[in-house]
């Protein structure tokens, strides 16, 4: 595919960057959205188009997707950067934004938003949550996504016969990554972490999930969702798998924290947040909750309909272990 030009919000982010990345190497002309503060990493001296501003700044985005082919919007934030209002706010109102420049634009071609697999859960007591299990939002974050995600079936359904599909990543893991991906690998590999969560979820390697938002665009169909998974594990397989693929030298954590424990947490941080009017721990009672629960996810629709694989937990290890141990063990 070559000669096509992408227009990328959060293109400085972990995901964005491997967006980018893949972009390049297939020929795009890739514009990159960037805040005046952000570092922009290994694309720093890429062939990346920047323009600089953020989802509140109506010409420049106005100027990122006019003439795009694909307009992949990734940017976001989350519960440790912003209090939960700005969360909302930018998750929501920026995502409008970006839906009102492509709407003003005389030819811009399909957007592709990427949202989360958190606004899914397994229900009825079914193992696996699908695209249909919506849930109810927990959290700011959720929230944020979940009202974009209306936004954006809204622009596919409307009159001004806007084109846009949904992806939803489960959790992702890869080099880059400066929150998931060293905690998990934390618990595999850190004499001083001797403990894992409860619980589990599906890990997804972060170029699996960017061949996901490349084949969103490619086949997906108009105003449908597609959840981007991997492995459903519990975090003890996780970490021990981990662990053996470090060649024996790590410990794995072997000690579960008690779940009781992890949801006694969710009060303590709202008491702390409703004294100090500060959000000191980004997360209440009912996030602390799910953080004790298995959260797994079928991919089975993006499969079928897209194409899309991901692979084992192993395939993606060797990179995201070098990149670890320079990162957080030298």
């Amino acid at each position: 595919m070559t000669g096509r030009t992408a227009a990328v919000t959060g293109a400085t982010g972990f995901l964005g960057t491997h967006l980018c990345e893949r972009l390049l190497a297939d020929g795009w002309a890739v514009r990159g959205l960037s805040r005046p503060s952000s570092d922009r990493g290994r694309l720093a001296d890429s062939e990346v188009e920047w323009y600089v501003g953020d989802l509140f700044d109506g010409p420049t985005l106005r100027s990122l997707v006019d003439g795009a082919d694909a307009v992949f919007h990734l940017a976001g934030v989350g519960l440790w950067s912003a209090d939960p209002d700005t969360v909302v706010r930018v998750n929501r109102d920026g995502t409008a934004n970006v839906l009102e420049a492509c709407r003003d634009s005389d030819d811009v071609g399909r957007l592709v938003f990427t949202s989360t697999a958190g606004t899914r859960r397994p229900g009825n007591g079914d193992a696996f949550a699908d695209e249909e299990d919506v849930a109810d939002p927990i959290g700011a974050y959720q929230e944020g996504k979940a009202a974009a995600e209306r936004l954006v079936d809204r622009y596919a359904d409307g009159d001004d016969g806007g084109d846009a599909v949904t992806v939803h990543p489960t959790s992702v893991f890869g080099p880059g990554d400066e929150s998931f991906t060293p905690q998990l690998l934390a618990m595999g590999l850190e004499p001083t972490m001797p403990a894992h969560l409860p619980g589990g979820l599906s890990i997804v390697g972060v170029d699996d999930v960017v061949d996901g938002i490349v084949r969103a665009y490619e086949r997906g169909e108009t105003g449908d969702h597609y959840i981007l998974g991997g492995e459903n594990l519990t975090y003890d397989r996780a970490v021990r798998r981990i662990a053996d693929a470090a060649n024996g030298s790590a410990m794995p954590a072997r000690v579960r924290v008690p779940a009781t424990a992890i949801r006694a947490a969710g009060p303590v941080a709202e008491t702390v947040g409703a004294v100090t009017n500060r959000q000191v721990f980004p997360f209440n009672r009912d996030m602390a909750r799910l953080a004790t629960e298995r959260l797994f996810y079928t991919s089975q629709k993006a499969s079928e309909e897209l194409g899309y694989e991901y692979r084992p937990l192993e395939a993606h290890l060797p990179e995201t272990l070098e990149w670890y141990r320079e990162e957080f063990m030298d």
